[in-house]
């Protein structure tokens, strides 16, 4: 059997999805997600980003045992010396180094010759090996790059010491066959040894099929991320990629993932309660939709045997749909318990599961039946490990059609309470000015988005918050949940102010990626 490397992107190529950042603590969640995954390697991040990438990746290094930590670089001694460091506490450690190699590329972005871009290439594969034995490099948009010059390029870097050598499709331009044409004649020309891998873009809808017929001719590695998400329209989805290659056992006859796929619907459930970003109910996979029938001719078919219209158990995934357990504000501790475990929570400690279980006997008593959404939102919420320096006690607002809106707000902050109010030109705008006033630091509102976690007039809101409260440093994203919107958008506010002061905490360390740039 041939295994095909799943190299999870979700940390870095994921979290460039607008509205998907995620704060260090979210990332070591996911990141151990991950590991129960099985995914071969995680992409953890580009350490030379930001300080916040450098620690998240050192931190997630400490953490994961059995899956390969890697950072991304680009190849530059600065970047490259930055991501051996962040990964150095990793048992399994790759550095992912990579340049551009189309000549749009080179002459536009780059401004660099075809021979300066192999001398850059080369120098950054063999710096890598200074810090790790793994090295993989990218030719960006290889999809674009001549085959004379991307065989050039790759026998260079081989020679210098790369091991896994990645073809992505960077801006989702090439069609199933191409990608399949480019690696069937990679993999003849280059020595058996040499992994290629592919990372395809999804701007014409073809990223999961471009990294199929890769495997197809040849590609051993997979570069994607759970539920799609990535830069611009996303990144090949790994459910997809996964499922596809068990279900057509007779088109990947002697391939196989060692991904535990049990795990892909509770992996794709907290990616999505981390990130804010749902996927689509029609999402193959895991969308909301992709196990129901509606249609009476389907749903006859279904009853009288599943596999007339599944070609999948949603089993298979981990998405119980057999689940009997129905949570109210009568369930117990032990209920709580079992229905965390359904969703994948199996290591959920005493203290997390008494505060998740007093959130959820709080929302019980509002709501007449909780979802698995709920509760993966309150997990989310539950788990959330930044310093809450400022914390919110009680809001009150006032608003009508003619007058002014107003909130009052009760904030703790060092062991005291402080009470102010605000006018704002709408009551959101005065629930993020009374914060404002309280805590002397002004935001700047970016981004603002509501959804509602579950159907219904009593469902949980979940409030997104970009904001900037120093035109110096970068935006920060904040989350709320609560049944008033109001509340969950103070809440929202507050999470983002005390990301931001985590943030400055952060900068005003002296760790060691300050010496790498």
């Amino acid at each position: 059997m041939e295994m095909v490397k799943i190299f999870d992107t979700t940390l870095r190529d994921g979290e460039q999805s607008p509205g998907a950042s995620m704060t260090i603590e979210e990332k070591i969640k996911v990141a151990k997600q991950l590991e129960k995954l099985r995914v071969d390697i995680i992409e953890a991040g580009f350490a030379a980003a930001s300080p916040g990438d450098f620690e998240a990746i050192h931190n997630i290094a400490k953490e994961v045992q059995t899956s390969t930590i890697c950072s991304l670089a680009r190849a530059v001694e600065k970047d490259i010396k930055a991501a051996g460091e962040a990964i150095a506490p990793a048992p399994l450690k790759r550095i992912h180094t990579f340049i551009a190699t189309s000549p749009i590329h080179m002459e536009y972005k780059l401004k660099m010759t075809p021979d300066e871009v192999i001398k850059r290439a080369v120098d950054a594969v063999k710096y890598a090996k200074t810090f790790v034995d793994d090295v993989e490099f990218s030719c960006e948009d290889a999809g674009r790059s001549e085959m004379s010059f991307l065989k050039e390029i790759i026998s260079a870097v081989i020679e210098a010491g790369a091991k896994t050598i990645n073809i992505p499709d960077t801006v989702g331009y090439r069609f199933p066959t191409e990608m399949g044409a480019m690696i069937k004649e990679l993999v003849d020309y280059f020595p058996k040894d040499v992994i290629f891998s592919v990372h395809c873009h999804n701007d014409l809808g073809l990223a999961t099929a471009n990294s199929l017929y890769s495997v197809l001719n040849g590609a051993r590695q997979v570069e994607c991320t759970i539920n799609g998400l990535g830069e611009r329209a996303g990144n090949a989805a790994l459910e997809e990629i996964v499922m596809a290659i068990k279900v057509r056992r007779d088109l990947f006859e002697g391939i196989d993932t060692r991904i535990n796929t049990k795990e892909i619907y509770p992996t794709s459930r907290l990616v999505a309660s981390v990130t804010g970003i749902e996927p689509q109910p029609n999402k193959a996979i895991v969308g909301r939709n992709a196990f129901a029938h509606e249609s009476g001719i389907h749903q006859d078919g279904v009853l009288k045997h599943k596999e007339t219209y599944e070609i999948m158990s949603a089993e298979d995934i981990g998405l119980d749909v057999k689940d009997t357990i129905v949570l109210g504000k009568h369930s117990g501790r032990h209920a709580l318990k079992k229905k965390l475990e359904q969703l994948g929570f199996t290591d959920i400690s005493e203290e997390e599961l008494n505060e998740i279980f007093m959130k959820f006997k709080k929302l019980a008593d509002k709501k007449k039946e909780i979802y698995d959404e709920d509760i993966l939102a309150i997990i989310n919420e539950a788990s959330d490990k930044t310093p809450k320096v400022y914390e919110l006690i009680s809001l009150q607002l006032s608003d009508c059609s003619d007058g002014m809106p107003s909130a009052a707000a009760k904030i703790k902050f060092e062991d005291k309470i402080y009470v102010d109010a605000a006018i704002g030109e709408g009551t959101i705008d005065a629930v993020f000015k009374v914060i404002d006033r309280i805590s002397g630091i002004n935001g700047r509102l970016m981004d603002y988005k509501v959804e509602a976690v579950t159907e219904g007039k009593d469902a949980l809101a979940k409030v997104m918050v970009k904001v900037i409260f120093d035109e110096n440093k970068p935006a920060v994203m904040g989350h709320g949940l609560s049944i008033d919107t109001m509340l969950a958008s103070a809440k929202a506010y507050i999470n983002a102010l005390n990301n931001y002061i985590h943030m400055k905490d952060l900068l005003s360390k002296k760790i060691s990626y300050k010496d790498s740039i």
